[in-house]
């Protein structure tokens, strides 16, 4: 290669790690694995060594991307550089020699900078581009394990990484319905969450602070020791990155204990650090344009294991975007049993050739997410779907930021009612268990369910199912009881599960026990009819009646009914005494379960519940009748009885 190839291929590859990084941190897109952005910034760096040359914006030189959001900006004191970073445990026996050094974990998350003035949390500032960061002071003082108030009086100034757990990201990513709308991993999740412009969103995502480095405390003695640093901020109130003291004799004892620990965390980390204890010789070695030279990282090296692809599974989301996965041959990956990576887009199947049949090379990133690392036999992408797994309607190949995925443009896919779905086997509705929102997308996906009433026709693909990842003979069955037992309902659990806009559980009790609970005869009522009842109003009438005047809306109604049980309900004129009353319910309740039971009693009875108490609102049940609460303060200006739980009680 000559000079001017050498130079041209830097151009190159500047350009497509800016473009990846840019991606990853600021997008939150994958145009390409870890693995492979680890290969062409290797390739660069030898480059710039072999050309004694850096060209401008090289990512070898640039640490990070600026801060895009509203939060007020602030100029660290001393830049904060990367790391260099090597696999290679020889290479890292290198650097730490026969000198005391410590060994950490590197975590992934977002790097902070807390500063503590007179005992009290003064400031806090992330990263940023290594340059300028942000502060996020307000949201670091609801941190988790930061303490707010330490004993060292002056001026301390410390960096660590602000993490979420693996468990904390996967209950998050529970309460979220909408598939598309899921966290990709903690460190995006984190990232969010530290830099929120309302500190109550990240209170309430539990991020935690492990400081890794002392940057200043005056008049503090260290004996010259990093570890002592460390200790002391332990003592301070810090949790402090978990590290093991080593030398080049101890190495290896300390990296396997990290080895075997990182599979049970529950934190992520995509790697370790290694930085020498004594503070004055790790500071004269100085540093260079991006990397300290008193520390070194080390990323794990990836087990890769050699296995033939058998499918692409194409998996519809409520977007329209159909995701490729890669299934193949199982093999053993850092402990456990894999069979399927996600290949995320087009413009990846076709850097690797992935077809069916290939030999491919795969690996865990960081040692958690199965990925393709090579593919071995290219024979080219040939398995693109001309149809949507989830409705056969026709599919596009579409360019969206420099990416080519596929989607399906049919506004009726099931895959796009995901939500709507997860709606209908909820708890209140038709009450299913077996049926978490991330199933149904599967079922969706491989083309099992189009309507609600194929749901309970479930079982005709038992035998692909019980296959499935996480579900075999045990969990089918209790899937099928569940079905079973769903079968016997009530018709207002029955017309809020179909997901009728402005229909909640109370709207469609109200309208069954106007009209007897007969469905025929609901379904031909106009919206003037609808309006007349007490509580409904024009919008929620024209919705009702909208929704079954859809073309074909009748017949799937019909195939979902031909798998009930509508349960009869009891006639009694003399229960409906709170017709046309409205009720708001606030505080504890003594003789009922919860609120909703005495909610229940209401409608039972003809009455309505709602959540604010307005001019429209008959009586407010509160068993503290003379708090100074908001509710109760506006009863009492609009008039309004505040009685008491035993009060209803006699009213009932």
């Amino acid at each position: 290669m000559t000079r001017q190839e050498a130079i041209d291929r830097m151009k190159e590859l500047s350009s497509v790690l800016q473009k990846a990084s840019k991606a990853y941190y600021q997008d939150d897109q994958e145009i390409m694995d870890n693995r492979e952005y680890d290969e062409l910034y290797d390739e660069l760096v030898r480059l710039e060594k072999k050309t004694n040359m850096v060209l401008t914006g090289s990512p070898t030189v640039t640490v990070g991307y600026e801060a895009v959001d509203e939060l007020p900006k602030e100029t660290h004191d001393s830049p904060m550089l990367s790391l260099d970073k090597t696999k290679e445990r020889e290479t890292l026996r290198g650097f730490v020699g026969d000198r005391k050094t410590l060994l950490s974990w590197k975590m992934d998350g977002l790097t902070i900078v807390l500063t503590y003035r007179d005992g009290k949390l003064y400031k806090a500032v992330t990263r940023g581009n290594g340059v300028i960061g942000e502060v996020v002071t307000n949201n670091a003082r609801v941190f988790d394990n930061i303490p707010l108030q330490i004993p060292y009086q002056g001026e301390l100034i410390l960096r660590g990484e602000a993490i979420i757990t693996y468990s904390e990201f996967e209950r998050i990513n529970s309460q979220i319905e909408d598939v598309d709308s899921k966290y990709k991993n903690p460190r995006n999740l984190c990232s969010g969450s530290v830099r929120q412009l309302n500190n109550e969103i990240t209170a309430n995502r539990h991020v935690r602070f492990y400081a890794f480095a002392l940057v200043r405390a005056d008049q503090v003695d260290f004996d010259n020791s990093r570890e002592k640093q460390m200790e002391w901020l332990v003592g301070q109130g810090f949790e402090v990155v978990e590290y093991r003291v080593v030398d080049m004799n101890t190495l290896d004892e300390a990296m396997d204990y990290f080895a075997q620990k990182i599979q049970k965390n529950d934190f992520p980390s995509d790697g370790l650090v290694a930085l020498y204890d004594d503070i004055a010789y790790g500071d004269s070695l100085g540093r260079t344009a991006k990397f300290p030279r008193n520390a070194f990282a080390f990323k794990w090296a990836d087990e890769m294991a050699e296995t033939t692809l058998r499918e692409i599974e194409w998996s519809p989301s409520r977007t329209g975007l159909i995701n490729p996965v890669a299934i193949f041959d199982s093999v053993e990956l850092e402990g456990s049993t894999v069979s399927r990576a996600s290949v995320h887009n087009i413009s990846i199947m076709r850097k690797l050739e992935l077809g069916i049949g290939d030999h491919i090379k795969v690996y865990k990133a960081n040692m958690i997410i199965p990925q393709i690392g090579e593919n071995l036999t290219k024979s080219g992408v040939r398995d693109i779907p001309a149809s949507c797994p989830a409705c056969s309607g026709p599919v596009h190949i579409e360019m969206v930021n420099d990416v080519e995925s596929l989607y399906c443009r049919n506004p009726e896919c099931p895959a796009k009612a995901i939500k709507g779905f997860t709606l209908f086997v909820s708890r209140d509705a038709m009450n299913i268990d077996g049926l978490s929102e991330a199933t149904l997308e599967k079922f969706i996906a491989k083309g099992f369910i189009h309507d609600f009433g194929d749901i309970f026709e479930i079982e005709k693909y038992r035998d692909e199912i019980v296959t499935m990842d996480g579900f075999g003979e045990k969990s089918f069955q209790n899937l099928m009881e569940s079905l079973e037992k769903a079968k016997k309902t009530e018709l207002p659990r029955v017309l809020y599960a179909l997901g009728i806009p402005n229909i909640g559980l109370a709207n469609a009790k109200v309208i069954c026990r106007q009209f007897d609970h007969d469905l025929d005869k609901m379904l031909q009522l106009t919206e003037e009819e609808l309006s007349e009842i007490d509580g409904i109003g024009p919008v929620i009438a024209k919705s009702f009646v909208e929704y079954f005047q859809k073309e074909g809306q009748i017949k799937k109604i019909e195939h979902l009914l031909s798998h009930l049980e509508l349960q009869s309900v009891a006639k009694n004129e003399n229960e409906q005494i709170f017709q046309g009353k409205n009720f708001v319910i606030t505080g504890s309740v003594n003789h009922f379960a919860n609120r909703n039971e005495v909610k229940a009693e209401i409608e039972k009875r003809g009455g309505k519940v709602t959540g604010s108490v307005t001019s429209k609102t008959d009586y407010l049940i509160n068993n503290d009748t003379a708090s100074s609460s908001s509710k109760n303060k506006k009863a009492r200006e609009l008039g309004v009885p505040v009685i008491s739980e035993d009060e209803f009680i006699q009213m009932m």
